[in-house]
C-alpha cells in the first residue's frame, strides 16, 4: 500500500497544486474584475489591495499551470503573511478571531510548494525546468 501511494505522490502533489493555484487566482479575479464573487473590486493602484489582487491573479495561474511554481509560490506565500500580520492579526491573536484562517493556510500551502515543487503534470516539468534527483535519505 505505501508503495503505491509514494508512487501517486507526484500527482497527488501535482493537484493539490493546480487546486490551490486555481483558488488563490479566483481570489485575484474577484478583486480586479468582480467575477467569481460579489465583494468590492480594488482600485487601480491602490495599496495593498490592488497589489494583492495582482499578486493572487499573476501567482495563482502560475501555480496553477506549474509554471515557475517555486518562485511564484514563494511571492504569494509572502503576501498571504503580509495580509495575515498587517491586516488579521491585529484584529486577534488567533486566525480564528482574526478571520484570517485563509490567508494562513494559503500562506502555509505555497510555501510547501516552495520546497516541494510542482509535482507532476507541470509546464515546468514539461519545458525540463523542474528536473528532481531522486535520492536515498541520508542515514546517520
Amino acid at each position: 500500500m505505501s508503495d503505491r501511494l509514494n508512487q501517486a505522490q507526484p500527482y497527488a502533489l501535482g493537484l493539490f497544486r493546480a487546486v490551490i493555484g486555481l483558488l488563490f487566482a479566483c481570489h485575484g479575479a474577484a478583486s480586479l474584475f468582480g467575477v467569481l464573487g460579489d465583494g468590492p473590486t480594488a482600485t487601480a493602484g491602490t495599496w495593498p489591495g490592488w497589489y494583492a489582487a495582482v499578486i493572487q491573479l499573476v501567482a495563482g495561474v502560475l501555480v496553477l499551470v506549474g509554471l515557475g511554481t517555486r518562485s511564484a509560490a514563494f511571492v504569494a506565500s509572502g503576501s498571504m503573511a503580509y495580509a495575515y500580520f498587517v491586516v488579521h492579526q491585529p484584529e486577534g491573536l488567533f486566525p480564528l478571531e482574526n478571520s484570517g484562517e485563509g490567508s494562513a493556510l494559503f500562506c502555509w500551502a505555497f510555501l510547501l510548494l516552495v520546497f516541494t515543487g510542482p509535482g507532476a503534470l507541470s509546464l515546468d516539468r514539461a519545458f525540463g525546468g523542474a528536473r528532481e534527483e531522486r535520492r536515498e535519505p541520508a542515514v546517520a
